[in-house]
């Protein structure tokens, strides 16, 4: 099997994108008052475009696991660590709008440093 060079700066950057939309989605579905203009066709937009950010990172295999974990190191948020858990294996075949919200939270809130 050939291998596909990772490149590391789009995969960065589909990390980044990725924390950036997991904290846009969560923070609208807790709160959506906050953004009215955010209606039923952008969320699905965004998490269309999160899976995507995932996707990228998930071809990018074990490199894109490890820039993910490199993201968190720096920058130890939800969103960082929401990327990390979903390119672990077990959260293979996972998509966003399927999640168990309060699970994904609790997860979440019991990991991040205080």
């Amino acid at each position: 099997m050939t291998r596909v060079p990772v490149l590391k700066e789009i995969v960065r950057q589909h990390a980044e994108m990725a924390a950036f939309l997991w904290t846009v989605y969560d923070r609208h579905l807790l709160y959506p008052e906050e953004n009215p203009e955010l209606d039923e066709i952008r969320v699905a937009r965004l998490v269309e475009r999160l899976e995507a950010h995932l996707d990228g990172l998930r071809v990018a295999g074990e490199e894109g696991r490890r820039i993910a974990e490199e993201r968190y190191e720096e920058f130890p948020e939800a969103g960082e660590l929401f990327v990390v858990r979903m390119l672990q294996p077990s959260a293979a075949g996972l998509s966003v709008d399927r999640l168990d919200l309060d699970r994904v939270r609790k997860y979440l809130s019991a990991r991040l440093p205080p």
